[in-house]
């Protein structure tokens, strides 16, 4: 039995149908308001809790006999802020936080990788059951970039890296190798609002995965809602790291971008198209 931490997104889907493919059962751990109420219907067994109930959770698991486990989707941490109250935080979930150095994403994913190891549970890296997820390199779809705006991608792929190392966010928005946005706690797509309300139309956004990503959660990911963004604030680029950025639903992600013409771009080493 696979448990499967099920956050926002189709990603979780994939993952569940992946594992059905493989002839894997899967338990499922969801959360009102963010997990799609659609994966139920794909996996064995599920219970719908509150982000603070990590008891709930890690019973939940013990009991439907899991040994491994994987996060998937995206679970947004300004919920971590605010009235506390709605998260329902339970004593394990409270003592979680007061252990806490800081609230990065490392941190907080860490300490919950580290509770269900206490309980015999292995977090397994994101992408290990759809690998045909993760991006290539070069141009994704038919709409090529311009020299310049390459230039703009690698120019921005040092940057996020560098901001990926200190573990704020993995998006920079640039315009003419000048940085328009960095991503923080509000995630990918206010980043690209922002850097495209500062850099005007046209904007090349780029995504990469931190230098000491760990693969089993916070795995950098685009899908069409992120091209939906780039699309409605009229960006001429999105460029993700290549084999280290899953793209969900990726003949979506691509058809949209090419019927605006936006190019989709797989980074290498150095951002190197």
């Amino acid at each position: 039995m696979l448990g499967l931490i099920a956050g926002r997104g189709r990603l979780p889907l994939d993952v569940a149908r992946a594992a059905r493919r493989r002839g894997v059962s899967v338990a499922a751990v969801a959360f009102p308001g963010d997990t799609d109420p659609a994966l139920a219907e794909t996996v064995e067994r599920i219970v719908w809790l509150r982000l603070g109930e990590i008891g709930r959770l890690l019973e939940f698991l013990r009991e439907a006999g899991v040994k491994d486990a994987v996060l998937a989707g995206k679970i947004l941490k300004t919920n971590l802020y605010g009235d506390l109250a709605a998260l329902r935080p339970d004593a394990r979930a409270l003592a979680l936080l007061a252990g806490l150095r800081d609230r990065s994403d490392d941190g907080i994913l860490g300490a919950v990788a580290d509770a269900l190891a206490a309980e015999g549970i292995l977090l397994r890296p994101q992408a290990e059951l759809v690998p045909e997820l993760l991006a290539s390199r070069g141009v994704l779809g038919r709409t090529a970039p311009t020299a310049s705006q390459l230039a703009d991608a690698a120019f921005g792929f040092g940057i996020a890296k560098a901001l990926g190392s200190v573990d704020v966010g993995q998006t920079v928005v640039v315009r003419e190798r000048a940085v328009m946005a960095l991503e923080a706690i509000e995630g990918t797509d206010a980043a690209i609002r922002r850097g495209a309300s500062l850099g005007g139309h046209g904007v090349t956004v780029v995504k990469v995965a931190k230098p000491r990503q760990d693969p089993r959660f916070d795995v950098p990911a685009i899908g069409p809602d992120t091209v939906d963004v780039l699309i409605d604030v009229r960006a001429g680029v999105l460029a993700v790291e290549a084999a280290r950025t899953l793209i969900v639903d990726r003949e979506s992600v691509v058809e949209r971008a090419d019927r605006a013409g936006i190019a989709l771009v797989g980074l290498g080493p150095e951002g190197a198209p």
